[in-house]
C-alpha cells in the first residue's frame, strides 16, 4: 500500500461527508428501490409480454432469467469497480445504464431485443444494492447505523412486495411497456439527486491502478451465470432429469471452485474473500442466506396458493400480501431507534421468532379462509422484517474496517439473493413433488371400496342427472368433480409442508445468533466489540 493510501485509510476515521446523511439517503435509495422494485414489477407481466411479443410463456421467462443472472454477476464485483474508477462515478453510471435499458424495454419490438435489454438492465442494477449498503454505512456515524439499514431495508424489503401489485395494476390499466417507461422520471431524478449529495471517501479518491483479474471475473461469471440458470429452469426442465441441468450444474461448481482458488492466490482480486475471516460478517452472510431463502419462498408460494386454489385475481393477490409492507415499514422505523440502545442480538431473536411463527401461521391455510386469515400473518411476518433485517446487517457489517465495507456488501447482497434463488426454486419443486405425494396417498385411500367416496359420487351424479345429463355423463361428470376436488386437497396440502418447512427453518436461525460477537453501542465515529 502507498503512502498516499495510508493517509487515507488513516484519516478516514475522522471522514464525514459534506452533505446531510439523510439526503444522501434519500438520493441512493430512490435508485435502489426503483432498481428492487423492477426485479419483480415484471413478474406478472410475462403473459402480456408473451402474447404482444408473439413468444410462448417458457420463451417469456428469459425476461426474468437474463435480469437475473446479468445482476447476480455484477454484485460480487461491485467493490473492485468502485475502488477503481470511484463509488459515486460507479453509481452514476449504473442510474444512467439501468435507465436507458428500461427506456430499450419499453420499446422492445421482439423478444431477443427485449431480453439483450434485460441483460444490460441487470448489469446496470446490479451495483446499486450493495453501493446503496455501503455510501449509507460510510455517510452516518456509527450511532445512527440502525437509522441507515432501517432507510435501505425499507426499500430492498418492501419494493419487492408491492412490485406485484404495482406491475398487476399498469399492466392492466395501460401496458405491459409502462411498467420499464415509469423508470425514466425516476432515474432521471435518481441521477441528478446523486450528483448533488453523494461523494467518495478519502480512501476511494486515491488512484486505484490495479489491473483487472479477468480470469476470476470470467470465473466468476460463468459460476454465477450457470447457477442461475440451474435455479431458473430447473423446475420446467424436471430438473436432473435433463441432462444440461446435470452439465449446467457440474460447470457451476467446477466455476466456482476455480474462482475461490483464484481470488485465494492473486494478488488484486476481484472480490477480496479475506473479509469472511471476520467472524461477525460469515456469521451474517450465512444467517443472510438462510434469511432470502425463506422471505422470498414464502413471497412466492402465497400469491401462487391464493391465485391456483381460491382463485384470487393478480391484483386481489397482490392486494392480500401488501400488508407485509405496512408491517415492514413500522418494524424498520422500529428497529431502527432500538438498533442503538438494545443489543442487536436480542432484536434479531425476536425478529427470527416472529418470522418462524408468522410463516408457521400459514401452514394452517384452507380452502374455505378470508382475507383476513392471510393479512395478519403477513402483517406479523413483514413486521419481523426489520427486526431481522437492520440488526443483521448492523451486526455484520460492525467489525469491519470502512475500506472493506464495499466489498463485503458485494459478497453480502449476493448471498441473500442466491439464498431468494435458491428458496423459491425449492419453493416450486416442493409443490410439485409433495402435491404428487398427497395425491398417491389420497388416491390411495379413496377407491370404488370406500363408502364415503361412493356415496358423494352417487349424490353428485344425481343432481346431475337431475340438471339435464344422462346418467353415464352423470357418473363421469362426478368422479371428475372428486378427483379435481382431490388435487386440490392435495396442492392444499404441499403449500401447507412448505410454508411449515420455511417457518422451522427461520426459527433455527435462532441459534447461530449466538455466534455473533457483541457490537458494543457506538459513541462518536468509532466502534468498540466484545465477545
Amino acid at each position: 500500500m502507498s503512502s498516499g493510501d495510508h493517509t487515507a485509510v488513516a484519516g478516514n476515521a475522522e471522514w464525514v461527508p459534506s452533505a446531510n446523511p439523510w439526503a444522501i439517503a434519500a438520493a441512493v435509495m430512490t435508485a435502489t428501490f426503483m432498481v428492487v422494485l423492477d426485479s419483480s414489477v415484471a413478474n406478472v407481466a410475462l403473459p402480456h409480454i408473451a402474447g404482444n411479443l408473439s413468444a410462448s410463456t417458457d420463451e417469456a421467462t428469459w425476461v426474468l432469467t437474463s435480469y437475473l443472472v446479468s445482476n447476480a454477476i455484477m454484485l460480487p464485483a461491485t467493490g473492485w469497480i468502485s475502488r477503481r474508477i470511484g463509488r459515486k462515478r460507479l453509481l452514476m453510471l449504473s442510474i444512467l445504464l439501468f435507465t436507458g435499458a428500461s427506456m430499450l424495454c419499453g420499446a422492445a419490438l421482439t423478444m431477443p431485443m427485449l431480453i439483450v435489454a434485460r441483460i444490460l438492465q441487470g448489469i446496470g442494477g446490479g451495483g446499486m444494492q450493495p453501493l446503496a449498503q455501503s455510501i449509507l454505512l460510510e455517510s452516518f456515524p456509527p450511532v445512527q447505523h440502525g437509522k441507515a439499514m432501517a432507510v435501505y431495508g425499507t426499500g430492498i424489503v418492501v419494493a419487492p412486495v408491492i412490485g406485484p401489485t404495482l406491475g398487476g395494476w399498469i399492466t392492466d390499466s395501460y401496458s405491459w411497456r409502462w411498467i420499464f417507461y415509469i423508470n425514466l422520471p425516476v432515474g432521471i431524478l435518481a441521477f441528478f439527486l446523486v450528483g448533488m449529495f453523494v461523494e467518495d471517501p478519502p480512501y476511494l479518491k486515491v488512484a486505484f491502478r490495479g489491473v483487472i483479474d479477468a480470469v476470476g471475473f470470467g470465473l466468476m461469471a460463468l459460476w454465477l451465470g450457470s447457477l442461475q440458470l440451474v435455479l431458473d429452469k430447473g423446475q420446467e426442465a424436471d430438473w436432473f432429469e435433463a441432462v444440461w441441468i446435470r452439465w449446467t450444474l457440474a460447470i457451476s461448481v467446477i466455476a466456482f471452485l476455480g474462482f475461490i482458488l483464484r481470488e485465494l492466490t492473486v494478488p488484486e482480486p476481484i472480490v477480496q474473500l479475506h473479509v469472511l475471516l471476520n467472524r461477525n460478517f460469515t456469521v451474517g452472510t450465512l444467517v443472510t442466506g438462510v434469511y432470502g431463502f425463506v422471505l422470498y419462498a414464502s413471497t412466492a408460494l402465497l400469491p401462487l396458493f391464493l391465485q391456483t386454489l381460491l382463485g384470487y385475481p393478480a391484483l386481489d393477490s397482490g392486494l392480500a400480501v401488501s400488508p407485509r409492507g405496512f408491517g415492514s415499514i413500522v418494524s424498520m422505523i422500529v428497529a431502527g431507534a432500538l438498533a442503538s440502545r438494545i443489543d442487536g442480538r436480542w432484536l434479531l431473536m425476536f425478529g427470527f421468532f416472529v418470522f418462524g411463527a408468522s410463516t408457521l401461521m400459514l401452514s394452517h391455510l384452507n380452502l374455505g379462509i378470508g382475507m383476513g386469515s392471510v393479512v395478519v400473518p403477513n402483517i406479523l411476518n413483514g413486521f419481523a422484517g426489520g427486526f431481522v433485517f437492520v440488526p443483521l446487517t448492523t451486526m455484520a457489517m460492525g467489525r469491519l474496517q470502512r475500506q472493506e465495507i464495499g466489498n463485503a456488501a458485494g459478497i453480502y447482497n449476493l448471498v441473500r439473493n442466491i439464498g431468494g434463488s435458491v428458496g423459491i426454486a425449492t419453493a416450486t419443486a416442493l409443490l410439485v413433488r409433495r402435491g404428487q405425494v398427497h395425491q398417491n396417498y389420497l388416491a390411495g385411500n379413496v377407491g370404488v371400496t370406500d363408502p364415503a367416496a361412493n356415496a358423494a359420487a352417487a349424490g353428485l351424479a344425481s343432481t346431475l342427472h337431475a340438471a339435464g345429463a344422462d346418467s353415464v355423463t352423470a357418473h363421469q361428470m362426478a368422479l371428475g368433480a372428486l378427483y379435481r376436488s382431490l388435487q386440490q386437497q392435495a396442492s392444499l396440502m404441499a403449500y401447507v409442508d412448505g410454508f411449515r418447512l420455511l417457518g422451522y427453518l427461520a426459527l433455527l436461525c435462532i441459534p447461530f445468533i449466538l455466534f455473533f460477537q457483541r457490537v458494543r453501542k457506538p459513541s462518536g465515529r468509532s466502534i468498540s466489540v466484545e465477545e
